[in-house]
């Protein structure tokens, strides 16, 4: 069983494609959570697998606060079999800092054993703040091209419950992790500077049916955010009038969302 999160498709289809390799099932996180689904019940020998994207160099908040709420038993009815072959695949613009600590740690905590991991790069896709940038067309299927051959070597490797660590940390990994990433989670998901050209906005209700926890609302026919955003940014990117605008950090930018053509405006 794989469990993943994605907010503008590019672990969607890391995750689709795992899974075609393994023959497995997905649960999509920020679903299950709303629905108060943390209880799951494996069958002897079935692995327990993680999709998610570096958010500034960790796990989403959202998907460790998952891991931490889950209940996983392994065999028929009573639980009692022996622990599940766990491992994750992250997807990330570049780096992933120390998510692998992150994430092991909050497995073991669990009493899990991580046995697995791996980046997969992936077009850029967080743009809310000077100085980052969407990839080039050229550059963002090049990353595409590369992860899926990412995936069909590790594949395998996942199919024989082989143990292996292959994550792109970067450079200075413990100052991105444990000092840049806590601020991001505290000041930089603050959605308050989500801002509507009315004159584009078309109140299609696109914004909210894509946000993955729910935090928009259209009480008059035009997107409010409530408080509890988790910078995915799928709002921005899938906006098909290019409405929706994150202060001035990602005007003239463009929009990227996996499967779909890069525009530029």
């Amino acid at each position: 069983m794989i469990f993943y999160f994605s907010g503008c498709g590019n672990s969607k289809h890391v995750a689709e494609t795992i899974a075609a390799g393994l023959n497995d099932t997905i649960v999509f996180i920020p679903e299950a959570a709303r629905e108060g689904r943390y209880e799951y019940e494996l069958a002897e020998g079935e692995r327990l697998g993680f999709v998610f994207p570096i958010y500034s160099w960790a796990p989403p908040k959202l998907v460790l606060d998952f891991v931490k709420k889950m209940i996983v038993k392994v065999g028929p009815s009573t639980g009692s079999g022996t622990l599940p072959y766990t491992y994750f695949a992250c997807t990330c613009g570049d780096n992933c800092g120390l998510t692998e600590k992150v994430f092991r740690k909050a497995v073991e905590e669990k009493g899990w054993h991580l046995s697995a991991c791996f980046s997969v790069q992936m077009p850029e896709t967080y743009i809310g703040m000077p100085g980052f940038k969407l990839d080039t067309e050229k550059n963002a299927q090049l990353k595409i091209d590369r992860a899926d051959d990412t995936m069909m070597r590790n594949i395998p490797r996942l199919i024989d419950n082989e143990c292996f660590s292959e994550i792109v940390k970067g450079s200075l990994p413990w100052l991105k992790t444990y000092l840049v990433n806590p601020g991001f989670n505290k000041y930089a998901t603050d959605d308050s500077k989500y801002r509507v050209d009315l004159k584009k906005c078309t109140s299609c209700g696109r914004c909210m049916y894509v946000c993955p926890v729910q935090n928009i609302k259209m009480p008059q026919g035009e997107p409010v955010w409530l408080g509890h955003c988790i910078m995915c940014m799928a709002c921005y990117h899938q906006c098909r009038s290019n409405a929706i605008q994150y202060g001035k950090a990602t005007v003239g930018k463009g929009q990227y969302y996996f499967g779909k053509k890069l525009r530029w405006k």
